[in-house]
């Protein structure tokens, strides 16, 4: 197990948002020190950090990210929901050029 700040240094995000993950229930630690508050992740929690990461990049918010991981939704549908956003992105770029 590693300690939060580890972890933040080994995933490259802040402490800061692992504890806002937590509060939305995106990605739970491994264990929480009952007495301290502190809280433990495993190495293999990297690749749910990953993930989520990768789709609030892509432009998803943390609400779409997190139904999407809470329902264990299919590839075919990310990338589906992703095509609708760069279609939205497309469409907001394009009315900002002409505006």
């Amino acid at each position: 197990m590693l300690k939060i700040g580890d972890f933040s240094k080994l995933a490259r995000v802040t402490i800061k948002a692992l504890r806002y993950y937590d509060e939305l229930g995106l990605l739970k630690p491994v264990k929480v020190d009952e007495f301290t508050g502190y809280r433990y992740y495993s190495a293999s929690q990297l690749t749910q950090l990953y993930r989520i990461m990768a789709l609030k990049d892509m432009g998803l918010s943390l609400e779409e990210i997190s139904r999407l991981l809470r329902n264990n939704v299919s590839i075919d549908h990310i990338l589906d929901l992703l095509h609708t956003k760069q279609i939205e992105q497309n469409k907001s770029w394009k009315q900002k050029q002409h505006a």
